[in-house]
């Protein structure tokens, strides 16, 4: 970068921008994903609407390319990138609760943590994901789901409106009644459209406890267990969601120690009604195996949210891709089986999300989030600390990913890809041409491009 950008930049985006040598910048490019290490030319940390507007418009004025961090939580590293002006939103952070209309509002920088212990303070929640780092912006954004999404939806669903700062640095709202075009599009097209300065959320009633906690089982018995998750699971009330996870056992004190650091099948199960029901209807999914070991218990809600922070925190190099599933077949469960005694490091996972329920409610072309009638994502995931194995992390995953993708369904979730860009149609889908139509009309120079990019639609593909 030129002195002469430099002093532009500092001049007009003021004292809160930090520059290459600034003893702060490193820190603040930093994102989740330890695997990404990008460098933009300064990252801003915005007070208020207008530092985000102006930095905006600083940007598309000098040619620069714009990325926005909230949490910096996406595997992709969509929140920076080389060469562009990053626009740090952590300040941004208020959580506003009506306990009376249960409506939440929402700044674009605060992460899921901050949204739940404010919203547990009146006995409410809106659906989010399952750490509690991540950002509520780039989450919802993309969709949305976690512990919460069979039983009221994905993030996205329990959006009532949002705030953007778009690619001209206007501001305009969008709800069902305003700007309803880039309503439907920011719920589940990913950070395309502009950045999202507050949101609106629908409450629900939940907690203060709810049940939840992991159940191992062995190796031997995983085929078992699987089995009578893939026939029971889509059954289930929709209180109840349970993700399936093959993977290293952790130290956990209900374990025999001898058992610790050897792979095993957990199901991890949250039901969200009056705990003392659960124990029964949860049961179903084990087949009659005894487990290994049980820390399925009675929770505070936010001690369920932040249960996996640990296991997923910062720094690690991570790299993942997604599969969308009809069903759990016999060939797919031996397939996962056999790639889970593979696992390359003691973090690296098998893991297989369950939707349904009331996602499914809604139509596929109803959001942009194309997803609808998914019940099971699996994702695959290496975990690892020393970049010397980076190459051999990626060409494991992706051999890994290419024998589940023979018993996969076409599209991936676009919170999960690990890839920068390039996979607009895999993660939008029959949506894609639509979204291609409304970026035209909001950010027709793709200024916004950071993410699963929807290029601009031309003027004859809209004709």
């Amino acid at each position: 970068m030129t002195d002469t950008l430099q002093s532009f930049l500092a001049t007009r985006l003021g004292a809160n921008t930090v520059f290459p040598g600034n003893p702060e910048f490193d820190d603040r490019r930093l994102v989740w994903n330890g695997y990404i290490d990008r460098k933009p030319v300064a990252v801003v940390k915005v007070k208020d609407v207008t530092d985000v507007s102006e930095a905006v418009r600083t940007a598309a004025g000098r040619g620069l390319n714009v990325c926005v961090k909230g949490g910096g939580h996406n595997i992709a590293g969509s929140a920076v990138a080389d060469g562009a002006l990053m626009i740090d939103m952590s300040a941004l952070d208020q959580v506003r609760i009506d306990a009376v209309n249960r409506v939440a509002q929402v700044g674009g920088g605060a992460t899921w943590a901050q949204f739940d212990a404010t919203a547990q303070a009146e006995g409410l929640a809106a659906p989010g994901g399952v750490v509690s780092s991540t950002g509520v912006a780039g989450l919802t954004l993309g969709g949305g789901f976690g512990w919460l999404a069979r039983l009221h939806g994905l993030a996205a669903d329990n959006l009532l409106s949002a705030t953007l700062v778009l690619a001209d640095g206007t501001l305009a709202s969008c709800s069902a009644d305003e700007h309803a075009d880039l309503f439907w599009a920011v719920r589940g097209g990913s950070g395309n459209f502009g950045v999202v300065t507050e949101f609106t959320f629908k409450l629900h009633p939940v907690g203060p406890e709810v049940l939840f906690g992991p159940t191992f089982f062995d190796l031997q018995d995983a085929r078992t267990v699987l089995n009578a998750y893939a026939e029971h699971a889509p059954s289930l009330p929709r209180e109840a969601c349970v993700w399936a996870n093959l993977m290293t056992a952790p130290p956990a004190p209900v374990l025999p120690e001898e058992r610790h650091g050897t792979t095993v099948l957990t199901l991890m199960q949250s039901y969200a009604e009056a705990p003392e029901a659960g124990y029964s209807v949860l049961k179903s999914l084990y087949g009659g195996v005894e487990p290994l070991g049980n820390a399925l218990t009675p929770r505070a809600y936010t001690e369920a949210q932040s249960f996996l922070d640990p296991a997923y925190a910062a720094g690690a190099r991570n790299y993942w891709r997604t599969h969308n599933h009809h069903a759990l077949t016999p060939e797919l469960i031996d397939t996962l089986i056999e790639l889970a005694q593979t696992l390359p490091t003691p973090e690296s996972e098998i893991l297989i999300c369950q939707l349904g329920g009331a996602v499914a409610d809604v139509g596929a072309d109803a959001t942009a989030f194309p997803h609808r009638q998914i019940p099971f994502m699996s994702t695959p995931g290496a975990r690892w600390h020393d970049p010397a194995n980076d190459e051999a992390m990626v060409a494991w995953l992706t051999s890994v990913s290419d024998r589940i993708s023979s018993h996969a369904v076409p599209g991936s979730y676009v919170n999960f890809i690990a890839e920068s860009d390039g996979q607009a149609l895999s993660a939008y889908q029959g949506n894609l041409k639509r979204l291609a139509a409304i970026k035209r009309k909001y950010d027709p120079h793709n200024l916004f491009r950071f993410n699963q990019n929807i290029a601009p639609a031309r003027a004859a593909e809209i004709a």
